[in-house]
């Protein structure tokens, strides 16, 4: 796509993209981000506690959490779901509250691998600068990564 002017219009700069193939069903791993019973278990990357303070699944509800990190950093989070498609899709909003002028959309796609799930997270950020802190500061990547094999550790597990 290219606007008027012919320059390219994308968001490549401004994207993270982490993804990987889960062992169960679509179902099952869309379940564990749609509980928080579920979501405590797993979120974050290795090493990181996640404490709800408040949870309501459903497109405008928010997720309103902390996230302690291996070295006793505690982060605030939100998450504000913009769009639920049951068992194909999530997107959502993410940043440290409701008003953060810096928070990224994420959609999540859940695609049938076989007899398991092929996750893609997607995220946007407002800026390549803001995108390129969260990969250097805060190693979204990896952290994304790490995020993604606690999911399929604890689905494995029965979770």
């Amino acid at each position: 796509m290219t606007t008027e002017q012919g320059s390219p219009t994308t968001t490549a700069d401004r994207e993270v993209v982490v993804a990987r193939t889960i062992d169960a069903p679509r179902e099952r791993v869309f379940e564990a981000f749609t509980e928080v019973r579920h979501l405590t278990q797993w979120w974050g990357p290795d090493g990181f506690t996640t404490t709800t303070r408040g949870f309501e699944f459903r497109v405008g509800g928010a997720w309103d959490f902390t996230m302690r990190g291996p070295d006793g950093t505690v982060y605030p989070e939100w998450i504000s779901w913009t769009e639920i498609t049951p068992p194909e899709r999530l997107a959502f909003v993410h940043g440290e509250s409701a008003d953060d002028a810096t928070a990224f959309e994420t959609v999540l796609t859940f695609t049938p691998d076989g007899a398991g799930t092929r996750i893609r997270m997607h995220t946007v950020f407002p800026t390549r600068e803001q995108r390129d802190e969260a990969v250097e500061k805060y190693h979204a990547i990896e952290g994304g990564q790490q995020t993604l094999g606690n999911l399929a550790a604890y689905v494995a597990g029965g979770g």
